[in-house]
């Protein structure tokens, strides 16, 4: 990326991006000046700290929020303190100059700051043995057996070829994890479905049928009792379904967007419904699993079975990929043609690279944190199953993965109806009336709020738009046991996301006993928990014991 990003910028062929470093030279030597200025500002302050000189008032103000530097070392040692306040000061004329530069479009601008943002995180004195007073500190303690330690870590991360975070003897799935109880009731090529043990006397008349993404295994959802989705809803008296996706291998190669609607998601629809014998089944489809569910929704409208689906729940799903976030920094058609290349042979991308891609999104927090705990400081693994599900990757079907990019997120087609096509059917998500309970996390970098919004303006059915607190996944998985983070509803509804946040209304905690509320509101049906409620006792009979095996296989 950062070798695509250069050749961009410097191509003097190329008029809509012309050579930069001298566009303005009155700009450029202002900028020099100011970081002149800046420097001398700091090294008095450094050499005469009795009296430290006024800094100019456009100094980069200490990073107090700043993880790396939190110890106490890098402001009691002056050295130290130097060499932190040097760094954060060219870190930010770094960022300053990205911003100054002219002839740039937005998304080349949003691009080169992305990509100078990885390098000065990547050059942190932090990361770097002579560098860090802490590593110099524990290398001292330890006579170097921190630094042997740490290089057998990272001896074993090249040897698998990923990154570790937590300690890989920790979990184990349907141990300590992915436990709750439940039976594999269907197998496909393409997924197994998961019927859940029910906990109480009754439950609701409509089931509820939850498609995870299948980027990453579907435990998500399910990581212990206490902050299991799958074992709440079970016990808020619901019959619940998983999909489990296969992770992909060679027999995968002609798999499609079509086949993940069709042999998966409309296929579990229709065995959920003829084993239970209802008429319709709840849905929730997580990230690109959601994306996939409105194109289900749409495609079973326009066949005439909108029926099928009594509710649709989107976790922090898009459709309209204009605001997508960083990870479109990743999609040009350089870079699409180079994940080609890594899957011609096998017909599937090994998941260690989507594994990397979302690291390198958090690449302070995901990479470089565990650069100098793990190969510096030689700490070992904390157990953390959020972590351990984050490092268990799943492979993606080469010719899924390259349309997927392709047409969605760089050429956004899901959001113009007609032109995305499922089935040979066009896809209109306006003919979705279906009601729908779309979730967002505040702060997700994965599918932005601004992007999750824009779903709402797609369906024309009832819509309960939900704002939580936290991010991709801890907005997700927030059991109200926890009593953590929030979420904003609006009532009214609003047209804009600034409208919705304008008069929104704050509740502490978690979302999901909302989102049950809402649910047993469209049908507050009850029935015996007997006969196919029970895993296996209807006319699937039970294959294995949940997780399965699918979720198993790498």
């Amino acid at each position: 990326m950062m070798e695509h990003l250069s050749a961009m910028t410097g191509t003097t062929d190329a008029p809509s991006v012309p050579p930069f470093p001298m566009q303005d030279p009155a700009r450029f030597l202002r900028a020099q000046a100011e970081f002149w200025q800046d420097g001398m500002a700091l090294w008095q302050r450094f050499l005469t700290p009795a009296a430290p000189a006024a800094a100019p008032t456009d100094t980069p103000a200490p990073k107090s929020g700043d993880r790396r530097f939190a110890a106490p070392q890098w402001r009691d040692n002056p050295v130290f303190d130097l060499i932190r306040q040097s760094y954060l000061m060219a870190t930010d004329h770094l960022l300053k100059g990205v911003d100054q530069l002219t002839g740039l479009d937005d998304r080349q601008r949003a691009k080169l700051r992305f990509a100078t943002t990885a390098f000065a995180d990547a050059m942190s004195p932090t990361n770097f043995a002579l560098t860090n007073p802490l590593v110099l500190e524990k290398t001292i303690e330890t006579r170097g057996q921190n630094l042997v330690k740490g290089l057998e870590h990272m001896l074993a991360d090249i040897g698998r070829g990923q990154l570790t975070h937590t300690d890989p003897t920790a979990f184990e799935i349907g141990r300590n994890i992915a436990m709750t109880p439940g039976k594999v009731v269907k197998e496909t090529p393409l997924y197994q479905l998961i019927q859940y043990t029910p906990t109480t006397d009754t439950v609701a008349a409509t089931p509820l049928l939850i498609f995870p993404p299948w980027i990453n295994r579907f435990y998500i959802l399910d990581l212990n009792a206490e902050k299991s989705f799958i074992r709440w809803a079970v016990e808020q008296g619901l019959t619940v379904f998983v999909v489990s996706w296969k992770s992909a291998d060679a027999t995968m190669v002609d798999v499609t967007m079509d086949d993940y609607v069709l042999r998966g998601q409309v296929d579990a629809i229709d065995t959920v419904r003829d084993l239970l014998g209802v008429p319709a089944v709840h849905t929730i489809g997580y990230c690109v699993a959601g994306t996939a569910l409105a194109c289900t929704l749409a495609l079973l409208t326009e066949r005439g079975r909108a029926d099928s689906v009594a509710s649709a729940t989107f976790f922090t799903a898009q459709v309209d990929f204009e605001q997508a976030g960083e990870l479109t920094m990743f999609i040009d058609d350089e870079q699409l043609a180079m994940l080609g290349k890594l899957s011609a042979e096998t017909g599937y991308l090994d998941g260690r690279y989507m594994a990397l891609t979302f690291n390198l999104l958090r690449g302070r927090d995901l990479i470089w944190n565990y650069v100098v705990n793990n190969y510096l400081l030689g700490q070992d693994y904390p157990p953390f199953d959020l972590l351990h599900w984050n490092g268990d990757t799943t492979n993606l079907p080469a010719k899924w993965h390259q349309a997927y990019l392709t047409d969605l997120y760089r050429d956004n087609k899901l959001a113009r109806a007609g032109e995305y096509v499922v089935d040979g059917t066009p896809i209109d998500l306006s003919v979705i009336r279906t009601p729908a309970y779309v979730q967002a996390g505040k702060e997700d970098h994965i599918a932005p709020v601004e992007s999750v919004f824009k779903l709402t303006r797609h369906l024309s059915g009832p819509v309960r738009f939900v704002l939580a607190g936290s991010g991709h996944i801890a907005g997700v998985v927030n059991p109200p046991s926890a009593q953590k983070y929030q979420y904003w509803v609006n009532e009214a509804g609003a047209e804009t996301l600034d409208a919705f946040v304008a008069d929104a209304v704050e509740t502490r905690g978690s979302w999901w006993p909302d989102w049950r509320a809402w649910i047993g509101a469209l049908d507050p049906e009850t029935v015996p928990a007997v006969g196919a409620r029970i895993p296996g006792g209807g006319v699937l009979p039970a294959i294995e014991d949940a997780p399965g095996r699918y979720v198993r296989t790498r």
